[in-house]
């Protein structure tokens, strides 16, 4: 039977890649972000690493390009960066849809989902999601992640609630158990139960409500992150997600509760662009060094993008640490290095000073790119990218308010009137020796920009034209330095 069902996987992956050949040369499509050959996606979920593969779950709607019949999609990798999409894992069915969790190897059989109690399961943990109700349930997986089976005995967990969602587990070895962060959305709460099976789960204590309420907190996250440059040394980290953005909280965990250390100081934010949200991460990474992936799209306009036939990607994988400045502990999130396998050959671009602006020879809206920038007083300029028909997207720094900022109003908005208004955001960003140094990657609709050491971060969507691909400096007049420029066109993971 195994035999059976891995060479149904083979001829399964093998159809994939053929269809990959006409999919995923679509206008808008990036070809180094993880995107669904068809049909809506939204949260990552079940983010787990086994016997050599990242399974990386998510929101998926089987059926259509917008959201519904929420289902777990499927995809694996052996580097973050090349994917290979298969079947759906967890269906909806009898009118429950499958909303988003975690997975977890159950090393130790503790479910006793296997036969063998030598043998390990795969095991995800979701919330099953009604009209009405919301619980938490399991799925087991005994192929290594090929098929899913539902548990007979679900729901594992039920409060009896509309709004109860998002669990994600993890196991704490001082305690030998599971501890499992769900998310009381409408309190702004985190509650953490604990378990030595995955089927019944004991209350140990709530966290919140505390930092932004703006909106409910949906996609707990709780993990050890380990402190830049001081080996063997952990902090705590929580993420939360609300409506259109996320906050974290450091601080520590003793198997019972999460103490933060600071309390109410000031909401720190992963990302500070318009489209990243529902991050969670890999707890059991093989160099044992947690990666984020997160959901680039906003729930204001989410199914308005204008792209098909699939909608909404993944961001890039994001290594994470933490360090403290001054008595603030901050987070922070670096590309993995695997994405260097997708550049070409490197052009050194010339120092440039500049005080209006300055087009660049290079081409294409799908790029790596790095930069200093040093900024004289009251100067305002950066980069444009996407240039081209009377339309960009700035990159910039208002040297007087300290602020490194994106601003896409002069891309194209027509699509969506609410797209159309949520265009510009900034972050408080301090030169360090006199210099913002910049590190941005361009992937057709995808922004990524990563500064100040990966502590500043923004993700933003936007919808160029082909002919939109024009790059250029710019300022308001004052003399701006652009010096170690460096850019790489990407190749792209999927062909």
């Amino acid at each position: 039977m195994r035999k059976i069902i891995f060479i149904m996987f083979l001829f399964l992956a093998g159809k994939n890649k053929a269809q990959e050949q006409v999919l995923f040369k679509e206008t808008h499509r990036p070809q180094y972000h993880f995107s669904p050959a068809k049909n809506w996606m939204n949260d990552p979920n079940g983010l787990v690493y086994y016997n050599g593969l990242y399974h990386l779950f998510f929101q998926h709607n089987p059926f259509g390009n917008v959201w519904g019949h929420m289902s777990w999609g499927h995809a694996t990798s052996k580097d973050l960066i090349h994917w290979n999409e298969l079947p759906v894992a967890i269906a909806e069915e009898n009118g429950v849809m499958i909303f988003s969790g975690s997975a977890v190897v159950d090393k130790k059989n503790s479910t006793r989902f296997s036969s063998d109690s030598k043998k390990e399961s795969l095991v995800a943990i979701y919330t099953a999601h009604t009209n009405t109700l919301q619980t938490q349930a399991l799925a087991f997986s005994n192929d290594e992640g090929l098929t899913w089976k539902k548990y007979t005995g679900n729901p594992v967990l039920d409060l009896h609630k509309k709004d109860f969602r998002d669990p994600n587990v993890f196991w704490y070895e001082p305690n030998k158990s599971w501890i499992m962060a769900v998310s009381q959305p409408n309190e702004h709460q985190i509650s953490f139960y604990a378990s030595t099976n995955l089927k019944e789960w004991k209350l140990l204590s709530n966290f919140g409500p505390t930092g932004d309420l703006s909106g409910v907190w949906e996609c707990p996250d709780l993990l050890q992150v380990p402190i830049e440059n001081v080996p063997g040394k952990y902090k705590w980290v929580l993420f939360t997600s609300q409506n259109s953005t996320m906050q974290y909280f450091v601080g520590e965990f003793d198997g019972t509760k999460f103490i933060e250390d600071k309390p109410g100081a000031k909401i720190h934010k992963q990302d500070h662009g318009t489209d990243y949200y529902a991050a969670v991460t890999y707890h059991n990474s093989p160099d044992k060094q947690p990666v984020s992936i997160g959901w680039v799209n906003n729930w204001e306009y989410a199914n308005a993008i204008p792209t098909k036939p699939w909608k909404s990607a993944m961001s890039l994988p994001r290594k994470l640490s933490v360090k403290k400045e001054g008595d603030v502990w901050v987070l922070i999130q670096q590309p993995m290095k695997a994405l260097q396998k997708l550049r070409a050959i490197q052009e050194n671009i010339s120092n440039r000073t500049i005080s209006k602006t300055a087009s660049l020879k290079q081409k294409g809206n799908c790029f790596e790119l790095e930069l200093d920038m040093i900024p004289s007083k009251n100067a305002i300029g950066g980069l444009r990218i996407a240039v081209g028909n009377g339309h960009f997207f700035e990159i910039g720094y208002d040297a007087t308010l300290e602020q490194l900022f994106i601003d896409r109003t002069n891309t194209n908005c027509s699509f969506n009137a609410k797209y159309a208004t949520i265009n510009k955001k900034a972050a408080d960003l301090k030169t360090m020796n006199g210099k913002i140094a910049l590190h941005i990657f361009f992937d057709e609709s995808i922004v990524e920009i990563y500064t100040a050491d990966g502590s500043v971060v923004f993700t933003a969507q936007v919808f160029p034209e082909k002919s939109e691909n024009g790059l250029e400096f710019f300022s308001n007049g004052s003399e701006i330095k652009f010096e170690n420029i460096r850019y790489w066109k990407m190749k792209s993971a999927w062909f």
